[in-house]
């Protein structure tokens, strides 16, 4: 009640929401002037609505997201798009590099929507429902690696999970993580899991179900 008493007297023209991962009743979405919040998304919306866009669209593989600029609806990113700005995934990007590049082009995204708003030139459009995908919460057990999978895929997840909280494995009964990595392909011919130092003896590789998995930043507990 304190939020809304103060929301009120400040008599607002329009809200804006970012990353925000409560409710908002509609006495709240509706309390400005112009009857609307709008949100900016880490997603090329309809794909990927809810909590973690930016990790699932790495774990998918996509090459391409972007921000979504729409109106708060009730559904969780339902409501209709008025702005997207598009961006590649680097081929080695993580997450924390992907999310710091998608906060500075959500606020691009955002103050180009207000003078759209200002000059009376937004136009909203419905999503398309048939497009839709989710990115639910992530849970800490989807870090956890399984080196039976391939190569290709943990390196995924492990881009996925840096810096934080760090895909991770087991060495000697002590959790490791493994924040950054690469794959090489072809036949591992060992067990997964199995560690190979490299000739040198300065670097190592971990046998996966399909090719090798090369550590490039480690972190012990």
């Amino acid at each position: 009640p304190e939020v809304e008493a103060a929301l009120l007297a400040l008599d607002p023209d329009i809200g804006v929401v970012v990353a925000f991962g409560q409710f908002l009743p509609k006495r709240i979405r509706e309390l400005p002037r112009l009857g609307y919040l709008i949100n900016a998304h880490a997603s090329l919306l309809p794909k990927l609505r809810g909590a973690a866009p930016i990790v699932r669209a790495i774990l998918a593989g996509e090459s391409e997201t972007g921000i979504s600029v729409m109106q708060v609806q009730k559904e969780m990113d339902a409501g209709p798009v008025a702005l997207v700005k598009r961006t590649p995934i680097g081929e080695g990007e993580d997450a924390g590099s992907l999310e710091t590049r998608l906060s500075q082009l959500a606020a691009e995204a955002i103050a180009e929507a207000l003078d759209l708003i200002t000059s009376g030139g937004i136009v909203f459009t419905p999503q398309d429902e048939t497009g839709v995908s989710v990115a639910p919460k992530l849970e800490r057990q989807e870090a956890q690696l399984d080196f039976s999978e391939p190569a290709e895929g943990l390196v995924r997840q492990v881009r996925a999970f840096a810096p934080r909280p760090g895909a991770f494995t087991q060495l000697e009964g002590e959790p490791l993580r493994i924040l950054a990595a690469r794959a090489v392909a072809g036949a591992a011919g060992e067990a997964p899991g199995s560690i190979r130092l490299d000739a040198d003896g300065r670097g190592l590789r971990i046998a996966t179900g399909a090719g090798w998995l090369v550590p490039l930043v480690l972190q012990r507990a």
